[in-house]
């Protein structure tokens, strides 16, 4: 099931429903005009960032509510930057990972190990959880830790084998590595500029290549996938492509833009960019 759609998009913003509310926010990206105007009237509130970070009608919509996107419940709320604790440009991401590593289950008769870093609120996660995959989930942010915790109970995932981890992500490699702790499948969406547990900066056109070095150690001999997402300007496609094939070598690599999408008549619109290198 899928309760997410983007309406329109246009003068630099974008409209969409999640679940029961329609929010209009800034999308730089679409410079195009929007295609259904008299649709933008109906949105429950709009945040803007011309002065200042402000949400108008906020105080109209529920602290949080529940949308389920392409198979996964997710808590949604409006945050003080305009994020709502989902980014639906993944979703077909969740589809991939869930089948994939399901797939990969059946034919091994045993759960993969799966590694999500730098992940958020576990859409991801638990799309990998419902694959049947044994999952861990790092994140320098409790909160946001906690509020993927919710996320697993709502989809009846808080029984399965997640380890849930506050941690700097290059810290935590490290520790892995030591310890000797493997993973099969990783997936990474390593933030522009960001902070760990510790304080520590992550600034990505530094901190990546000492990432995925340390993403290669914890790989198990028959990996499954290594996967790498960016909503960094200048890290296209190609980028993170060419990052992952001089990392890991010979295997199946593509690459390809994220993508807002509606129905047919609505413009889809571009928002970050991913490759993935598999093992055949």
């Amino acid at each position: 099931m899928n309760e997410y759609e983007l309406l329109d998009s246009g003068h630099g913003r974008k409209l969409e429903r999640f679940g029961e509310i329609t929010l209009d926010r800034p999308c730089a990206q679409a410079v195009w005009n929007p295609r259904r105007p008299v649709l933008w009237k109906t949105a429950d509130a709009f945040f803007t960032r011309k002065q200042g970070l402000e949400w108008r009608g906020r105080d109209q919509l529920p602290n949080s509510w529940i949308a389920e996107v392409n198979g996964v419940r997710m808590k949604l709320s409006t945050t003080d930057f305009g994020h709502l604790g989902v980014f639906p440009e993944t979703r077909a991401m969740w589809d991939w990972i869930r089948s994939t590593l399901g797939e990969a289950t059946r034919r091994r008769s045993e759960p993969l190990h799966f590694l999500n870093l730098f992940a958020y609120s576990g859409g991801a996660t638990l799309a990998a959880a419902q694959g049947g995959a044994h999952a861990c989930h790092v994140d320098a942010s409790k909160g946001m830790v906690q509020w993927a915790r919710e996320n697993a109970t709502l989809n009846a995932l808080e029984d399965h084998p997640i380890r849930w981890i506050v941690d700097d992500v290059n810290k935590f490699l490290s520790r892995e590595i030591k310890r000797g702790r493997r993973y099969d499948a990783i997936l990474l969406d390593p933030p522009s500029f960001g902070r760990g547990k510790g304080g520590e900066l992550y600034k990505i056109e530094h901190a990546l290549l000492e990432t995925l070095e340390l993403v290669k150690k914890v790989l198990t001999d028959q990996p499954c996938f290594v996967y790498l997402t960016s909503h960094t300007p200048g890290f296209t496609p190609i980028v993170l492509k060419n990052l992952l094939q001089q990392l890991l070598g010979q295997g199946q690599v593509e690459c390809g833009e994220m993508l807002l999408t509606g129905a047919d008549d609505v413009f889809t619109v571009p928002s970050g960019t991913w490759a993935r290198f598999q093992w055949m």
